[in-house]
């Protein structure tokens, strides 16, 4: 009996270990778009025999493949290169007030043919099941044999319940108690996990993106909803005692100040807002996307950019007081700006960088760097397909079984 039971133990830790190192080669392929043999070897302290066994299994699980000889090897033998499968895709969806933006994501953060469709007011949680579900049947009909959608990420400009995806609340959409989740799980018959935008693109930012890399990073995104943010401390994503944590839009930066969502004032994202920018330019509704273009263009001309010039100078100064606090808080070495957060830097290249900093004096805020994401949703879209691929990543064997077998959609949630 001793013996059969050791014999059991035995092989579960077997698996165990099997499993342990199947997700790690399988998150290195993904995290670096791409890695050599030789690189895992070294990465993960496994011998080549093992790395060829892990890898091959993969390759037959349909997510990675094996390409050209890595030629930037400068000693030994030339190594293989392992790269993500185009075949393993996610689907990204973030639904805003003026447009619900769908996309294609594989492995390694490559986005294939976004979709942003364009509403002419906030759309409802049945007008956005229907939208991405119209979308969805396109993708699928056009997609290669063999291609597979591992699930589906739903980054929300609001507060998700992180159990089951449920959203709390999305003020600016009108959203309150609303089960999109498992809307979209049933309408797509695939997994569905939720969260919030800001805490989406944090995710990509820390993956792909200016924070790779770096242990201790605060995103913040600006959008048509407001101001999110997600926090990236000691390597880690900060999610709070409930999930909620990263609301860094209701950070207080001024005193008797606009009236708020969530019900106070002087708010970040109450008094740093898109639409002042927008009115600022006079941009039509079906061509916010170029937000930024516009700003930049309109600021060459001396004569009539000046109500513009003096809006981005107060929200500098604002966004500087917020940022300030968060610094003082969380002491994170490196802050990046995405959405239309990018434009007060852009606009005035040093002056929230000195609006952070006392002279003469040394703290937190002495070494902070501050970066910017990527002009687009890309981060939000990139960092919802996260959510979609953390399952799948974290257990690739265990995870592609089930749809095998045709075991159903589940609804996760970040």
């Amino acid at each position: 009996m001793r013996r059969t039971v050791a014999g059991t133990n035995l092989g579960n830790n077997r698996d165990s270990t099997r499993q342990h190192n199947l997700s790690t080669v399988l998150g290195l392929v993904h995290s670096m778009a791409g890695v050599s043999r030789a690189q895992l070897t070294r990465a993960t302290g496994l011998n080549r025999s093992t790395i060829a066994a892990l890898v091959g299994e993969l390759v037959h699980l349909g997510l990675v493949v094996e390409s050209d000889l890595d030629q930037a090897q400068q000693h030994g033998r030339p190594s293989i290169m392992i790269e993500p499968s185009p075949g393993a895709l996610a689907l990204s969806v973030n639904p805003d007030i003026d447009v619900v933006s769908v996309a294609l994501v594989g492995l390694g953060g490559h986005i294939v043919n976004p979709v942003r469709f364009h509403t002419v007011r906030a759309p409802s949680v049945a007008e956005v099941v229907n939208i991405v579900t119209a979308i969805y049947t396109g993708m699928r009909t056009s997609l290669p044999a063999r291609h597979r959608i591992m699930g589906v990420g739903l980054a929300i400009p609001g507060l998700v319940d992180p159990v089951d995806g449920t959203v709390i609340e999305a003020p600016h959409l009108g959203w309150r108690d609303q089960r999109l989740a498992a809307l979209l799980s049933e309408a797509l018959k695939l997994p569905v996990t939720a969260a919030n935008d800001a805490v989406a693109g944090a995710r990509a930012q820390a993956t792909f993106g200016a924070g790779r890399d770096v242990r201790d990073l605060v995103y913040l995104y600006g959008g048509a909803s407001g101001i999110g943010g997600g926090v990236i401390s000691g390597g880690r994503l900060i999610r709070g005692a409930t999930g909620f944590a990263g609301q860094l839009g209701h950070t207080h930066v001024r005193s008797g100040g606009t009236a708020c969502t969530c019900g106070s004032y002087g708010c970040l994202e109450a008094e740093v807002t898109r639409e002042e920018l927008i009115a600022a330019v006079g941009l039509p509704a079906g061509e916010r996307e170029n937000l930024e273009e516009a700003v930049l263009e309109k600021l060459q001309d001396e004569a009539a950019s000046q109500e513009l010039r003096e809006i981005i100078d107060r929200q500098i100064a604002l966004l500087a007081i917020g940022l300030k606090s968060v610094v003082n808080l969380l002491n994170p070495s490196l802050i990046v700006l995405g959405g239309f957060l990018r434009i007060l830097v852009r606009a005035a290249p040093d002056a929230l960088g000195e609006a952070l900093r006392t002279p003469g004096t040394r703290g937190p805020r002495e070494s902070v760097a501050i970066e910017l994401a990527p002009l687009g949703e890309d981060s939000i879209l990139v960092g919802a397909a996260e959510l979609a691929f953390e399952p799948l990543i974290r257990d690739p064997a265990g995870f592609l079984r089930p749809q095998d077998d045709d075991a159903g959609a589940r609804v996760p949630s970040a």
